[in-house]
């Protein structure tokens, strides 16, 4: 048994891939699922279908290797974050859609949790903002909204979690109800200094406590899965939020190390070690990891569209057949032009955290076309990444951020967009040589754990780079663009 199977569970697909003795990628599968958007804001998911792909993708990525489920030592599973699943205990049939990360349904309760006086109290406790980006106001929204589900919470009927304890819970046959730290650090029920839900915040919110998950370290024992699923039982030995597993995939253990990931989103982390520092910028204190019981903290700002904006030239504009075109599109690009898309479909992340805001195209001309918010999409990301770095540089000037970048998810692939990531933070990006970091991370936890993998130390010093870039832009450039993307930003959150 020398192999790891790691479950990525994302956004828009789900993902098994099969790491070797050697954390070498060897085989992997994927499978896209459908979105639901029942109203404008309201994002979802089917749960049913976050498991059937979950189970295929696993099947099949063991089937690619050429082994058989004896191979395979233990299961590390990584999952997006915040969406919210309630489903009954005895039957495991989830009460109502998954409410993914995305939806902003319960931005009015959230005002008035924040003009009730509550966002201090639960802002240091839990190290989030009042927002409905995470999992505690979705709970809530089930409770009151599903009929029943309320009653039969309080009589104990019905369980709460983020996806990762639902797969937990559905790989093992319902045996074991449990999440780790990094994604209970992430529903604004956990109080991340004491390490335990916080009774005061589920009591503010109406949530039974007997709803929720045990909460184990990253690398730890969640049960095994049920012998029918992969023909013998297999220990699931390690779980983490996806952005933290990238910054475990990363190597990002030292305080100041940052890593950004390009996904649906874009989510930088900057480790600050055993101390969680409170923002004055509006970024999220959060815990990065969480090994032999003690939590390593970060602070994370998070941009809600990234990826996303590529889906949506895709299948919104249709102007390109797949997300690879953009490069060589904006390649084609008019420079002259500076058209400025401010992605804000689902309103905008940090360091704004405005949910009611919509996108909006600043500089169009009669010239303006594909090619022109093909770059328009990818520089977006660029600038929003950059909004975070300069509140997280301000907020952590004691040690100081490290300078260098390290990127990775499916962006971070594409050539233009690093480098114009690289020229607007004015330091070097490195892309490394395993773009699967959030995978990696989740099959190291897992194999460190099972024994199979090296500690930490080794672990960080088989870190490869495959590429770094370094800014060429020209400074007069760099703050004319910038400068016209904050106009962009103040004019749209001012509609």
């Amino acid at each position: 048994m020398t192999h790891i199977l790691a479950i990525d569970q994302g956004t828009t697909s789900t993902r098994a891939i099969l790491f070797d003795a050697k954390m070498a990628p060897i085989a992997s599968a994927q499978e896209e699922f459908h979105q639901h958007f029942p109203k404008s804001g309201w994002v979802e998911h089917d749960p049913k279908d976050l498991w059937a792909t979950t189970a295929g993708t696993c099947r099949a990525a063991i089937e690619r290797a050429g082994i058989s489920s004896a191979d395979v030592t233990a299961i590390g599973i990584t999952n997006q974050r915040e969406t919210t699943v309630v489903w009954d205990r005895k039957t495991g049939a989830p009460v109502y859609n998954a409410i993914v990360w995305q939806d902003r349904r319960t931005a009015e309760y959230c005002r008035d949790l924040r003009n009730a006086g509550h966002g201090e109290m639960i802002s240091d406790r839990t190290g989030l903002l009042v927002d409905p980006y995470f999992s505690g106001t979705k709970l809530r929204w089930i409770l009151e909204n599903v009929d029943g589900a309320r009653a039969r919470a309080e009589n104990g009927e019905l369980l709460f979690g983020t996806v990762d304890s639902y797969l937990i819970w559905k790989l093992t046959g319902g045996k074991v109800h449990a999440t780790d730290a990094t994604n209970a650090a992430r529903t604004m029920l956990y109080d991340i200094r004491k390490g335990r839900w916080s009774s005061t915040i589920c009591d503010l919110l109406g949530i039974p406590m007997a709803m929720l998950p045990t909460v184990k370290d990253c690398a730890a024992d969640f049960g095994t899965t049920r012998a029918d699923l992969f023909g013998r039982e297999i220990p699931i030995c390690g779980v983490a939020g996806d952005q933290q597993a990238a910054t475990v995939g990363q190597a990002c253990f030292k305080p100041g190390m940052l890593k950004s990931t390009y996904g649906t989103g874009c989510f930088a982390l900057l480790n600050t070690g055993e101390t969680p520092v409170v923002s004055k910028n509006r970024l999220l204190t959060t815990i990065a990891y969480q090994l032999d019981g003690k939590p390593t903290y970060a602070l994370e700002g998070s941009i809600f569209v990234a990826g996303a904006v590529v889906q949506w030239l895709r299948d919104g504009l249709q102007i390109i057949k797949d997300a690879a075109a953009t490069q060589s599109l904006a390649e084609q690009a008019d420079p002259h032009q500076n058209v400025i898309l401010v992605p804000a479909f689902v309103g905008l992340g940090a360091p704004y955290w405005d949910a009611e805001c919509r996108g909006a195209v600043f500089g169009l001309t009669r010239g303006s076309g594909p090619a022109e918010m093909a770059m328009a999409a990818l520089e977006s990301v660029g600038y929003q990444t950059r909004d975070l770095l300069e509140a997280m540089s301000a907020d952590w000037q004691a040690d100081g951020v490290q300078p260098t970048l390290r990127v990775d998810g499916g962006m971070s692939a594409n050539d233009w967009a690093m480098q114009f990531l690289s020229d607007i933070i004015a330091a070097p990006v490195d892309r490394p040589k395993v773009l699967e970091t959030t995978a990696l991370g989740a099959a190291w936890l897992a194999g460190m754990h099972a024994g199979i993998y090296p500690d930490q130390d080794t672990f960080a010093e088989s870190w490869a780079l495959d590429n770094q870039f370094t800014p060429q832009m020209e400074e007069p450039k760099r703050t004319e663009k910038y400068s016209a993307w904050k106009r962009a930003i103040k004019a749209t959150m001012s509609v």
